[in-house]
């Protein structure tokens, strides 16, 4: 069995395979396996450049470091009895190599730092994956708002018929949500992409390292600068919890819709058999599993979230070992996520929304008496709130006719409409759904005009937030490209 070479000096004693595995990081270090490769290849080519290491130890190490980066790293390097892959990596490079090769690359740094930037690493591309999901999901909203700028359905507060609006209308609200997930992913980002590595344990190193160069060998776009913080900090992966957790409370919400709506008594929608599935008892049964799952997914990010912030709330500075309990919960959040917005993209794309039935329901509920009060208030000179008082009373006393708003306006104060030349029709008028809808043009609202110029300035965003994930796949992915090169280039 390879030896651990972390413990060969101050420790003794055999560990039970209960404790190993009690100790190990290994299961969530699988996730970070291919970023310590990078992160050994930016750290070795460090240190011949600084005269750390001499350029024949340089070469071997840079030889074996590439070797596992084209064929993989083996299994054993993830057994139990290391704590950690780093650990695991180091040991089968000692034993391949020889100490004197194998045993100089960890100088200058400490597994404190390196875990730190490998997890940074894995992050950075979960993110910029996440935020392309988030794009597509946003797009696929943008699409089915431009196809039913003009299907009128009921708008709800409370669960209750409140005021008409559209379609279109109310799946932009969605993707507005969405666009600030998006830009706080964004934010995230920013954070997270900042370079740890050569903080050693906390307090750098004697060495004349060279914090620049690695930083820039790894695509990050500067140094997480105090070398305490550098180890200690987990924030990056708490914010980024904690942006995911609000992402899928606006996921788990618009899953709680598409099941209401696919109900047979709302039947505003129908999900594609593919997320659906039967009962094994009741054979006419089709129930919208995929959105329920979604919305229990939900509950499993804000508990990735919470584990990893009660993980670091009581700890001092600088490193503990907790932090290694903290790390699962990063992959399991991100994990559940970015599974969820997946399936809400071809769930989204695939759903065949009932406009017929929406719009039989636009108007039901007195939920154009808004527009009614306002007409008072326009044509009638009637105060706001006196308005309100005639309308609600009328709805009250069961419908909205001449005769009983007549009478409302009566009891509420000795008011005559008719005698103020209100007519029927001007009521008719009023309590239409397209006509209420039309009305709303202020910026933001549901009329067709409004959702028009909404529309162009969402895909113009769309287009800047598409970019942008451009920009930094392709920095680091050019940066992983001339860092391979670089290191095979000085082997050849």
């Amino acid at each position: 069995m390879r030896t651990d070479v972390v413990r060969l000096g101050r420790l003794s004693g055999e560990r039970t395979g209960e404790m190993m595995h009690f100790l190990s990081s290994m299961r969530s270090d699988r996730c970070i396996a291919e970023a310590d490769i990078l992160v050994d290849l930016a750290h070795v080519l460090m240190l011949e450049k600084q005269k750390i290491i001499d350029p024949d130890t340089a070469q071997q190490l840079l030889s074996a470091l590439l070797g596992l980066f084209d064929e993989g790293i083996p299994e054993e390097v993830f057994d139990e009895q290391f704590e950690d892959v780093h650990a695991g990596l180091e040991s089968l490079l000692v034993e391949s190599l020889g100490v004197e090769v194998g045993g100089r690359m960890h100088m200058g740094r400490s597994r404190n730092d390196e875990v730190a930037t490998c997890i940074r690493i894995r992050l950075r591309e979960d993110l910029l994956k996440q935020m392309s999901a988030l794009l597509k999901v946003r797009e696929v909203l943008v699409a089915l708002a431009g196809l039913h700028v003009e299907s009128m359905m009921p708008g709800f507060t409370h669960m209750q018929h409140a005021q008409p609006t559209t379609l279109a209308h109310h799946l932009l609200a969605y993707e507005q949500a969405f666009s600030r997930d998006f830009d706080r992913l964004r934010d995230a980002y920013v954070r997270v992409n900042q370079s740890p590595l050569g903080a050693a344990a906390f307090a750098s190193t004697g060495y004349p390292i060279n914090r620049e160069y690695t930083a820039s060998l790894l695509g990050f776009d500067g140094l997480v600068l105090n070398t305490m913080d550098a180890v200690a900090t987990r924030d990056f992966a708490l914010e980024t919890l904690a942006d995911l957790s609000i992402l899928m409370a606006n996921t788990s919400r618009l899953c709680e819709e598409l099941v209401i709506w696919s109900t047979s008594f709302v039947k505003f929608v129908e999900l594609d058999d593919a997320f659906c599935s039967t009962s094994s008892i009741m054979p006419q049964k089709k129930n919208p599993d995929t959105a329920e799952i979604m919305r229990a997914k939900s509950g499993s990010v804000f508990g990735a979230f919470a584990g990893a912030l009660v993980t670091v709330k009581g700890l001092p500075m600088s490193y503990n070992r907790d932090l290694q309990e903290l790390t699962p919960n990063i992959w399991r959040g991100m994990r559940d996520a970015k599974e969820s917005l997946r399936l809400l993209i071809d769930m989204l794309s695939s759903a065949t929304f009932d406009t017929g039935r929406m719009k039989e329901e636009a108007g039901k509920g007195f939920s154009t008496a808004t527009e009614l009060a306002d007409t008072l208030v326009r044509n009638y000179g009637l105060p706001f709130r006196t308005a309100h008082t005639i309308v609600g009373r009328a709805v009250q006393k069961g419908d909205l006719s001449l005769l009983t708003l007549e009478a409302a306006a009566q009891e509420a104060g000795g008011i005559s409409l008719i005698g103020n030349g209100l007519t029927q029709q001007n009521i008719d008028e009023a309590l239409d759904v397209q006509y209420s809808i039309a009305l709303r043009r202020a910026p933001g609202g549901p009329a067709p005009f409004a959702v028009r110029i909404a529309l162009e300035e969402v895909r113009k965003h769309l287009d800047e937030d598409s970019a942008l994930i451009d920009q930094h796949l392709m920095k680091i992915s050019k940066a992983k490209e001339e860092l391979i090169a670089k290191a095979r280039r000085r082997i050849a």
